[in-house]
């Protein structure tokens, strides 16, 4: 591994990368060389296993009061297109929708100032009453955060009476580029960095395991893609609460932009790599077919990648800012991708239990 050689023996003798390590991955001309070590450090916590879960994505409400300059999805009040689901509805949604072997329900939305927040544990309480086998995680740090400015409630006090309600874990998404100059540009009403570290860091400490996103693509600078990653590696020394980290690429504004509005097949391959190779103390470092195609996806599996994510029923939001993927995929279709790519498919629950080994 001619230029990385060093990388590849920190990797091998456990020690662990920097972020100067980090950035020569990044630059360095040979993918499929960083492809191997991510997959050799990936292979020897996850063997040829590859985890996916039958689950449904909820959005309860689009309605938001942040204004993130990669959004596509969110709606001002009496904006066309607005909605709020009430709780009726949520399992209307759901019972439409429904499959036999769902295993979760991913919940997220906007920031929606006009309910109380009453409204979003009422949500999570009736899905869990109408379907107490099925896995309850909802709402992203930046979504708590925003309930605890609502409610008048502490963090905690927001998270616990979450819990209470039947939330069993969360979601990783609000971290976008965990940069103040980066927040402070594209999402100036959401969480600071240090208020996503924190509420993660509470959730971890009431024994609610969550997920850790990075959406990429925009104005970040590698430096900052690098350095977020740390964080979460920090924390996760702290409080080993995250399940998963799942580098997201941004997604363009309409379906018709060009080549030049997305993300490469490199950087998608790249960032999933060095996710894995940086991340050393994170179990899972997940693919996200919606964002970076079905394809892929398959090939993520090579470059450190052990879970594909799941079977989603309808994806509503990265398919808002252009996405061209289909907004759902069967589990025989995901059983496909994993064997295609010679690996062994794991269905798991949201905790990655193994429900069944094909």
């Amino acid at each position: 591994m001619s230029g990385i050689a060093d990388i590849a023996e920190k990797v091998r003798h456990g020690q662990r990368l920097s972020l100067e390590d980090g950035l020569r991955l990044y630059r360095h001309d040979d993918l499929l060389e960083i492809g191997r070590l991510a997959d050799e450090y990936n292979r020897r916590l996850n063997e040829r296993n590859v985890y996916f879960i039958q689950n449904m994505y909820i959005n309860p409400t689009n309605v938001c009061e942040a204004h993130c300059g990669f959004c596509y999805y969110r709606r001002d009040p009496d904006q066309e297109g607005a909605y709020t689901m009430s709780p009726d509805k949520v399992l209307e949604y759901v019972k439409e929708r429904w499959t036999p072997g769902i295993k979760e329900f991913h919940i997220v939305g906007g920031h929606n100032p006009t309910v109380p927040f009453q409204y979003y544990t009422d949500v999570v309480r009736a899905l869990k009453t109408a379907y107490p086998d099925v896995t309850i995680k909802a709402y992203t740090a930046a979504e708590v955060e925003f309930f605890h400015r609502l409610s008048g409630l502490s963090v905690k006090e927001v998270l616990q009476a979450l819990k209470d309600a039947g939330l069993e874990s969360m979601p990783g998404g609000g971290a976008e580029i965990l940069s103040e100059r980066y927040r402070e540009k594209l999402a100036p009403d959401k969480a600071s960095v240090e208020q996503w570290l924190g509420v993660h860091r509470i959730a971890h400490q009431l024994g609610i395991r969550t997920h850790a996103t990075m959406l990429y693509g925009l104005i970040e600078t590698l430096e900052e893609r690098l350095q977020h990653m740390i964080y979460i590696r920090e924390l996760q020394d702290e409080t080993g609460g995250f399940l998963s980290f799942i580098p997201l690429a941004v997604q363009p504004s309409r379906k018709t932009a060009s080549l030049k509005q997305r993300t490469s097949a490199d950087d998608d391959l790249r960032t999933i790599a060095v996710s894995r190779l940086m991340l050393d103390n994170v179990p899972h470092i997940k693919a996200y077919w919606i964002n970076i195609g079905p394809r892929l996806t398959q090939m993520a599996v090579y470059f450190g990648s052990s879970d594909i994510h799941g079977t989603l029923v309808e994806e509503r939001i990265s398919h808002a800012g252009g996405a061209l993927t289909s907004q759902s995929l069967t589990r025989d279709e995901l059983v496909w991708l994993i064997k295609g790519a010679g690996r062994i498919p794991v269905e798991r629950d949201t905790f990655y239990r193994p429900v069944r080994v094909y």
